[in-house]
């Protein structure tokens, strides 16, 4: 069993209780007590949400945390809830370095055992009744971009750091120092979907779509680590740092209890979310306002410290100066909002979940600010009559194909009625393709989502917390993979939350006066934009409708160090991939010319000081036969579409000609052996030895296990490596892209970095290849693997050759090979420098990051 070391220390702290004392304190100060230890000892493990309310309730309110067993809350919600599965939605971004346990992280990511590791998480809760629902961010919105270029910044100082470390002691830094390997949000995503979990990917901030999941679904409570969940009126908020798997117990933190300490309503807690600080509202915004109420606070206790006192005086002036004048006064009129109004408010309402309203201000107000951040669901017109993938009444018999990854098999219709002109959610089984709308309830009058089973026929009604008398769309057999509503009309394409169409408006926004402004998307024709929505949603494409809808797309740290100019950075030398992916998805020009749409690049990089993104053009790709339509693509099932999907995701990579050389190669070295090519035609600093590392850790892989790979040792870290390992799993996500835009030719499985890279195992090969050891010796003496990498390596020599790229030793490098070219964008200067090609001899346009509109990228080497 598979258990976070948060379960050791604090049984640790159990028995240590136990000997000194001689008796059991209380275990919710045990608990307490270790988390506010955890947050306070490992800063890289800081959660999001509101400045300085973790440590806060770990100090000062130790009695909001209370230890739970997940397995007893599952119990009384059956009880509660006959028939309806007790589920935990979960905020995966949060949980991602928990549930990150191999010991080694720095060579590229321990990826089979890191796989190991998720299968056991969610055995452990299968195993006990409990469903997890997993959700993923799925775009950065525009008011919490500073927030993200932010941490991107201070990750990229935390990285220089990293390599300073392995320059001088040539070993992993400490868990202290510890980065999440490139990659692991996307990858981790397919492989719960490969274990049969549900798996969502965001249309907003996730934190607000994981907080309307968990209320409208009734869910036991929400997993993650982030304070703002303690401010959402939601099911109860639970600690993943604290979870212990073989007991399945954690910390719930009780929002109740936390309004009792600080004397507020549950409805106070946005504003003082925002008064404080957040991820919206910067934490210097309102601080002059804080120091006046801390100075005049009268309770202010010697044995906390500044900051909690700071949270007690501001919950203080709440309840005791701006409870008294509520109702009379505008929220303005009592707080010193000045040009900040707007940004405040809408701090506010990002708290509000579906069917919630603030007694801080007007619903009218609160329609302004939901118009202006576009997360309202609006239903279609009825005159208009658009093909859009939807599922109608059944009189109507209208069936439009889905493009369904074929690994998965899920559609997820989009229904609505058109008697009531309403959107009606559907509880859809992807086995037996039943599809199930909301019926109404003649006695109560309430809504009621009726799921069947397909086998045993028996319909389920929707949960009603007896309590609350909240509608919960809960009631789902164990079969069933999704609830999930899609009903946005396609004229209308708002970014909105999968989770917030059932919200009852109050007002009409037209009869308010408000005009309703329709974000404009960068591809026109509304059944690919629900087509690349939905796939989206439901997790099994990557970065498709981000360029489809709005044009942008961002790429978090890799572990590249600045001061080796060696290798460039992954960001440029996928970048011509990634501008053909734009050609095909948006359309580029017919002559080549930079004149298509540009698409907003936020790519971290080194000496990108990330103020403007990267405004980047298509680049004009050849296909056999001529690039196809996104329609033929993604809709047509036909054996001659698959055929032109493969081409053109070839031709993405620019490897039409090495079509039969990769058709004839098994899986997954297929995949491998694309990116390696496409890596050294781009790459000149790549040699033999690297080429001969990367195959034989692949065939290698194949027969070890689990184990092996654990207990495998390393004499030594190298940089170049740990960059060279970053950089293929890079490639990985890039592939992930290219296959999504083209109509998943490949099965996701073909490369996922589980079954083709593992970093310690790169790692050694490398050092043994750096060393010139025999091609014997990398494969570990067995005779089975020399034709097979013989073959790869042929294939790989062969391609680049036609590209006039001859791979060699480094004793053949001629002198100029000395390996120190210039990291494009490493300098203030940005100057460029020729380490990447592109097969047409022209140069890399010299442009900074301020107002850089870059061409066709094209590079050429020295």
């Amino acid at each position: 069993m598979w258990e976070d070391p948060s379960c050791v220390l604090t049984k640790n702290l159990w028995v240590l209780n136990s000997v000194l004392f001689g008796c059991a304190w209380d275990y919710t100060l045990i608990a307490a007590f270790f988390f506010f230890f955890f947050s306070r000892s490992f800063p890289r493990f800081s959660v999001m949400g509101v400045r300085g309310l973790q440590g806060f309730v770990g100090s000062t309110c130790p009695h909001v945390c209370t230890v739970v067993d997940l397995k007893e809350l599952a119990e009384k919600h059956r009880t509660r809830y006959p028939g309806c599965i007790p589920t935990i939605v979960v905020d995966a971004m949060c949980c991602l370095r928990y549930w990150y346990t191999p010991e080694s992280w720095i060579c590229g990511g321990q990826w089979r055992e890191y796989f190991s590791a998720l299968r056991e998480f969610v055995k452990t809760f299968t195993a006990v009744g409990i469903k997890l629902v997993f959700f993923f961010d799925g775009m950065v919105e525009q008011g919490k971009r500073d927030e993200w270029v932010r941490r991107r910044l201070r990750n990229g100082r935390e990285i220089a750091r990293i390599f300073h470390h392995l320059k001088t002691h040539r070993e992993q830094p400490g868990r202290n120092m510890f980065f999440i390997p490139s990659g692991l949000a996307i990858f981790t995503r397919f492989a719960l979907k490969t274990l049969g979990q549900e798996t969502l990917c965001s249309l907003q901030e996730a934190d607000y779509e994981v907080a309307s999941y968990g209320l409208q679904h009734n869910c036991l409570g929400i997993l993650g680590e982030d304070t703002d969940y303690l401010i959402y009126d939601t099911c109860p908020y639970l600690s993943i740092s604290e979870l212990c798997l073989e007991t399945l117990s954690t910390v719930m933190l009780c929002r109740e209890k936390l309004c009792e300490s600080l004397g507020l309503q549950v409805m106070d807690l946005p504003l003082l979310a925002c008064l404080l600080g957040n991820d919206v509202v910067p934490e210097g915004m309102f601080e002059s306002f804080r120091y006046r109420c801390l100075s005049s606070y009268t309770s202010v206790k010697e044995n906390i410290n500044k900051k909690a006192n700071m949270i007690l005086a501001v919950s203080d002036h709440i309840s005791k100066v701006l409870h008294v004048h509520q109702g009379e006064k505008a929220l303005e009129e009592m707080l010193p909002l000045g040009p900040n109004k707007a940004l405040f408010y809408k701090g506010v309402a990002s708290y509000l979940l579906p069917g919630q309203n603030s007694p801080w201000f007007s619903q009218k107000f609160r329609g302004e600010i939901t118009l202006n951040q576009q997360v309202i669901s609006v239903g279609p017109e009825p005159e208009v009559k658009q093909e859009v993938p939807m599922c109608t009444e059944p009189e109507v018999k209208q069936e439009v194909p889905m493009c369904t990854e074929p690994e998965f098999k899920q559609e997820v219709p989009m229904c609505t009625e058109p008697e009531f002109k309403q959107e009606v959610p559907m509880c859809t089984e992807p086995d037996s393709k039943q599809e199930v709308p909301m019926c109404i309830d003649s006695d109560s009058k309430q809504d009621i989502s009726i799921c069947t089973d397909p086998e045993s026929k028996r319909e389920v009604p929707m949960c009603t917390d007896p309590e609350s008398k909240q509608q919960v769309p809960m009631c789902t057999e164990p079969e069933v993979k999704q609830e999930l509503p899609i009903g946005t009309g396609p004229e209308f394409m708002q970014e909105a939350s999968i989770s917030t169409n059932l919200e009852v408006k109050q007002e009409d926004p037209v009869a308010m006066g408000y005009e309703i402004r329709q974000p404009v998307t960068m591809v026109s024709d509304p059944e690919i934009l629900q087509i690349a929505r939905t796939h989206h949603v439901q997790g099994e494409s990557y970065l498709v409708y981000n360029i489809v809808s709005s044009g942008e797309i961002e790429c978090s740290n890799t572990l590249e160090d600045e001061l080796d100019q060696a290798l460039p950075s992954q960001a440029f030398i996928y970048r011509p991939v990634r501008q053909r992916v734009y050609s095909l998805l948006l359309g580029g020009s017919e002559d080549g010319t930079s004149t298509g749409p540009t698409v907003k690049e936020w790519f971290v990089y080194p000496g990108n000081p990330l103020k403007h993104p990267d405004l980047v053009r298509p680049l004009q790709m050849t296909v056999p036969g001529g690039t196809p339509s996104l329609k033929l693509l993604w809709l047509n099932q036909e054996p001659e579409a698959q055929a032109q999907r493969l081409e053109t995701l070839l031709a993405c990579f620019n490897l039409s000609s090495s079509k039969e050389e990769l058709q004839a190669i098994e899986s997954p070295f297929r995949a491998l052996c694309c990116l390696l090519i496409y890596l050294f035609v781009q790459v000149d600093t790549l040699c033999l030895e690297d080429l001969q590392a990367f195959i034989a850790q692949a065939l290698c892989l194949q027969g070890k296990s689990t184990a092996q790979l654990i207990n495998l040792q390393l004499d030594y870290i190298n940089p170049r490596a740990v960059q060279l390992g970053s950089l293929l799993v890079r490639g990985l996500t890039t592939l992930a892209l290219v296959n999504s835009a083209c109509g998943f030719p490949w099965k996701t499985n073909e490369f996922m970095p589980w079954n083709v890279f593992d970093g310690k195992l790169f790692h050694q090969k490398y050092l043994h290849s750096e060393k010139g050891h025999s091609v014997e010796v990398l494969l570990e003496q067995n005779r089975s693997r020399l034709t097979k990498f013989h073959n790869l390596k042929a294939v790989v020599c062969k391609a680049c050759l036609k590209e006039n790229r001859r791979i060699v030793g480094r004793a053949h490098w001629d002198s100029h090979h000395t390996g120190r070219w210039g990291r494009q964008g490493s300098s203030s200067h940005r100057t460029s420098s020729g380490y990447i090609r592109s097969g047409q001899g022209q140069p890399w346009r010299n442009q900074g990051p301020g107002s850089r509109q870059h061409e066709h990228d094209q590079w050429r080497r020295y």
